[in-house]
C-alpha cells in the first residue's frame, strides 16, 4: 500500500473537472491557484467556482488536460500543500460510462489444463494484482495484471490451475482492498474466495425439453429448497438440501407421495425456486444453525452451498443444482430462478463496491447511496457495465444450468432498457422462457419513466409482473391484516374481480387495463413474503369456522387458476399452508418455514380440488387465452350482484370440446339459484369440494349454487 499524507482532498467528479476542499482552519481555505502533476508534466487548473462551506472552502476546477483515469496524479495548491486525486463522481458519468464500456464476454477466469486467463474490468484502478492458493494451502502466491483499453487487467497464468483459489486485490484511490470476483462461477466455503474449476467436470448432459411457448399455459408453483424437504415427514433422506430433488419417489405410509412426484401428480407446470446463488445469511459450515429465503446476494453466478452435500467441494454445490433441475425437466417440470440483480447484501462488502468504488450503485443528489430496496443500496442497471453484468450471469444461468425462467425480486428496481435487453437475449437463447418480477414503485433515483414497475408493464411487451391488484381484490390488503377481499366475504369487489378474471387487459372502453397483453398478469393470492393466506384468515376471519374458511381458500385459490393469465402457487397454499401466525419468516426455523406434509394428508380433499382445477384449466385452451383481442372477443360478464360474479367464455368451440363454458363466483353463506345464459344442456364440472374436466352431473336451465363456492359449468 502506498501512504500519503493528504492535506486537502480532491475527487475528479466529471471527465474535465476537479473538486478541490480545502479545510478552513489553514489559510482560511484560501488559494489563488491549484495545479495537476503527474510523472510527466504540469498543468494549471482553471477555478471555475468557490463555495465557503461549514468546515471547507470547495472549490471546482477545470482541466484542459485529459485525465488518464487510473493513473496517478497529484493537486498542489497555492501554499504548496498537497494531496491525490481521487476518483470521484465521475464514475457515474454518462461520459465514464462511454468511455470504459467493455463489450466482450470474456471477464473472469478461463481454465484450461496448461493456463488460466484472469480479466478483471476496474478501470478506477491504478494496481491489480492476483492471489492464488494452491489447494491445502494457505500461502498465496502473487501476480500482476496487466491493464489494457476499457479499463481491462488480465494474466495468464501457466500451469494446472484446478482447485486453485483465487482473489484480486485492487487498488483505488490509494487503498487496496481484496475482492472476490465478481465473475466467479464457484467458491470455497463461505465465499471466501472463488476457486478455479474445470468445466468438463460439470458438463453433463442436458434433458431435451420442447419449447414452452405460451407462458398463459404455465402454472408456477413457488419453493424454496430447504422448505421441500426440511420437514420430520417429508420422506427424503438429505434434507434441505438439492439432492432431496433427485430422490427416487418416496411414499410415506401415513402422508402418501411427496418430493418431485408429489410436485408432477398435481399438474403444475413451472417450479419457481427462491434463490439458488450464493447469498449471506447461513453459514456454509453449520447450514442447520440459521435459517434465510436467500435474498441476500453474495455472488450472483454462484450455486449456494448450505444447500449442497458438501460445501467445501466447488464442484458438489454445481452438480448437483444442475442435477436438480435435470430430474425436473425429466418429469416434465420446468425450472424458474429467483434472481435478485437489484441489490447485494452489505454494499461496503460487496465484490463491486471493492473493485469499483461507487459505480454499481445509485446515488442521490447529495452522493450517498440510495435506498429504494430498504436493504440499503440499489443496483445501478442503468449503467453500461452493470446492465452487462446482469445480461451475462442470466446468459450464464441459461446457458451453463438450463433454466426456463427468471423471477425478478424488485425489479421496480432496474430500469425498463435492462429488462427488455434481457427479454431479448432470454428469448434467442431458449424461446419459451419466462421472465416475471416484482414491479412495485421503489423510491430510487431514476426517473419515473425508466424504472421497470407495474406502471410501465406497456414498455415492456413479453415481461410478466406480479398483479397486487388481483392479490388484494381477491384475499385483501397485504398490508392491512384485517382487510378482506372478495373471497374473504367483501362484497364490493367484483368490478376488480371482472379485471382479474379478463387478465387485466382492456376489454371496455371504461377500463384501460394494466397490461398489453394476458401473459403480462402473474395472478396470485400468495407468495413468501408476508402472512400466508391462511394465516390471515385465522385474524380477519377469525368469527368463522375453520370449514368456512377452508371454502374461502378454495374459493380464492380457483379465482387464481380461472383466471385469464398466469396462474401462480405458493407451496403448500393448496393444503393450507401456514407460518403459525408468522408475517416475515426470511430467518424464522425450519418449524415456520418447512413443508409440513402431514397437512397434505389432513386436506387431501382440498389438494383434489386444486389438482382438478389445473386439469380442467390445462383441457381448455379457452381458461388461457393467449391474446387480448381473444378476451376481448370471448369473455363475458352475464350478471354480478356483490357477493356473486357470473363468467361466460363464450363460443370458444375452437379452443376445446366445449363452445360455452360458465364459471360463477359466490362468497355469500347461503345457497342461491342462479338462471343459465342460456338453454339446454350444462355438464358441471367444478362444484363444491369436487374439480375436474369430467362431468359430475348435469343441469338445464339454472343451478343452485352453494354458499361460498366455485361452479364451473360447460356446454357444447
Amino acid at each position: 500500500m502506498i501512504f500519503i499524507k493528504r492535506e486537502f482532498d480532491a475527487y475528479l467528479d466529471e471527465m474535465d473537472k476537479i473538486t478541490i476542499l480545502l479545510p478552513s482552519g489553514n489559510y482560511n481555505g484560501e488559494s489563488a491557484f491549484f495545479t495537476l502533476t503527474n510523472q510527466e508534466s504540469t498543468y494549471p487548473l482553471e477555478i471555475i467556482d468557490r463555495k465557503t462551506l461549514q468546515n471547507t472552502v470547495k472549490y471546482i476546477c477545470k482541466t484542459n488536460t485529459p485525465i488518464s483515469i487510473g493513473s496517478k496524479y497529484m493537486i498542489i495548491d497555492e501554499h504548496d500543500r498537497k494531496t491525490d486525486l481521487q476518483i470521484g463522481a465521475v464514475i457515474r458519468t454518462e461520459a465514464f460510462d462511454e468511455a470504459f464500456f467493455y463489450e466482450k464476454d470474456d471477464l473472469g477466469a478461463k481454465y484450461q489444463k496448461g493456463e488460466t486467463t484472469f480479466t478483471l474490468w476496474a478501470p478506477t484502478a491504478s494496481a491489480v494484482k492476483i492471489k492464488l492458493v494452491a489447494p491445502k494451502s494457505k500461502e498465496g502466491i502473487f501476480y500482476s495484471l496487466i491493464p489494457e483499453e476499457k479499463g481491462i487487467w488480465r494474466i495468464t497464468v501457466q500451469g494446472d490451475l484446478e482447485g486453485f483459489l483465487y482473489t484480486y486485490l485492487v487498488c483505488v484511490n490509494l487503498v487496496w482492498r481484496e475482492a472476490v470476483d465478481p465473475y466467479a462461477i464457484s467458491s470455497n466455503i463461505n465465499s471466501e474466495a472463488a476457486v478455479i474449476v474445470d468445466k468438463e467436470r460439470v458438463n453433463i448432459p442436458k434433458v431435451s425439453m420442447l419449447p414452452f411457448m405460451d407462458a398463459t399455459d404455465a402454472i408456477i408453483y413457488e419453493l424454496h429448497v430447504r422448505d421441500f424437504s426440511s420437514h420430520p415427514k417429508s420422506g427424503m433422506i438429505h434434507k434441505g438440501k438439492y439432492a432431496a430433488f433427485t430422490e427416487d419417489q418416496v411414499e410415506e405410509s401415513v402422508i402418501g407421495i411427496t418430493g418431485v412426484s408429489y410436485l408432477q401428480s398435481i399438474g403444475v407446470t413451472h417450479v419457481e425456486l427462491l434463490p439458488l446463488n450464493d447469498f449471506g445469511g447461513v453459514d456454509e459450515a453449520e447450514p442447520d444453525k440459521d435459517y434465510n429465503w436467500g435474498y441476500n446476494p453474495l455472488l450472483f453466478n454462484v450455486p449456494e452451498g448450505s444447500y449442497a452435500l458438501d460445501a467445501n467441494d466447488p464442484y458438489s454445490r454445481i452438480l448437483e443444482l444442475k442435477n436438480l433441475i435435470n430430474t425436473l425437466h425429466q418429469k416434465d417440470l420446468r425450472v424458474i430462478m429467483d434472481v435478485v440483480y437489484n441489490h447485494v447484501y452489505v454494499r461496503e462488502d460487496s465484490s463491486f463496491e471493492k473493485i469499483v468504488p461507487g459505480y454499481y450503485f445509485r446515488h442521490d443528489e447529495h452522493g450517498m447511496p440510495s435506498n429504494g430496496t430498504g436493504v440499503g443500496n440499489d443496483i445501478a442497471s442503468e449503467r453500461k457495465m452493470v446492465r452487462k453484468f446482469i445480461l451475462d450471469s442470466i446468459k450464464f444461468w441459461l446457458q451453463e444450468y438450463d433454466v426456463d425462467g427468471f423471477r425478478f425480486d424488485l425489479m421496480g428496481i432496474l430500469d425498463v432498457q435492462t429488462m427488455n435487453t434481457v427479454k431479448e437475449a432470454v428469448s434467442i437463447i431458449k424461446p419459451g422462457a419466462i421472465i416475471l418480477g416484482e414491479g412495485w414503485e421503489l423510491n430510487t433515483p431514476l426517473a419515473a419513466d425508466r424504472k421497470a414497475m407495474i406502471l410501465n408493464a406497456k414498455k415492456m411487451p413479453g415481461i410478466s409482473f406480479f398483479n397486487d391488484m388481483v392479490r388484494d381484490s381477491i384475499k385483501g390488503s397485504t398490508f392491512n391484516l384485517f382487510d378482506r377481499g372478495f373471497a374473504l366475504g367483501n362484497t364490493h369487489k367484483t368490478t376488480l374481480l371482472k379485471q382479474t378474471l379478463a387478465g387485466s387487459v382492456q376489454i371496455d372502453p371504461n377500463h384501460k387495463g394494466l397490461f398489453l397483453e394476458p401473459v403480462q398478469s402473474i395472478n396470485y393470492v400468495e407468495s413468501h413474503d408476508n402472512h400466508t393466506m391462511w394465516d390471515k384468515m385465522a385474524v380477519c376471519n377469525s368469527h368463522e369456522e375453520e370449514v368456512t374458511r377452508i371454502k374461502r381458500h378454495r374459493l380464492a385459490t380457483s379465482v387464481i387458476l380461472l383466471s385469464q393469465g398466469v396462474p401462480f402457487l405458493h407451496a403448500g397454499q393448496e393444503f393450507f399452508r401456514t407460518k403459525g401466525g408468522e408475517e416475515n419468516s426470511y430467518r424464522s426455523p425450519d418449524s415456520v418455514n418447512n413443508l409440513d406434509w402431514e397437512r397434505k394428508e389432513r386436506y387431501a380433499e382440498s389438494v383434489d380440488f386444486v389438482s382438478g382445477l389445473i386439469s380442467l384449466r390445462k383441457a381448455h385452451k379457452a381458461l388461457r387465452l393467449s391474446t387480448a383481442a381473444e378476451i376481448k372477443k370471448h369473455v363475458r360478464f352475464p350478471f354480478e350482484k356483490g357477493n356473486m360474479l357470473m363468467y361466460h367464455l363464450s363460443d370458444v368451440k375452437q379452443y376445446g370440446k366445449y363452445n360455452h363454458i360458465l364459471i360463477i363466483f359466490h362468497n355469500g353463506t347461503n345457497a342461491e339459484n342462479v338462471s343459465l345464459p342460456l338453454s339446454g344442456e350444462w355438464d358441471v364440472l367444478v362444484e363444491g369440494s369436487t374439480a375436474g374436466n369430467s362431468p359430475i352431473r348435469k343441469v338445464i336451465n339454472e343451478i343452485q349454487v352453494p354458499p361460498i363456492s366455485t361452479v364451473v359449468l360447460a356446454q357444447y
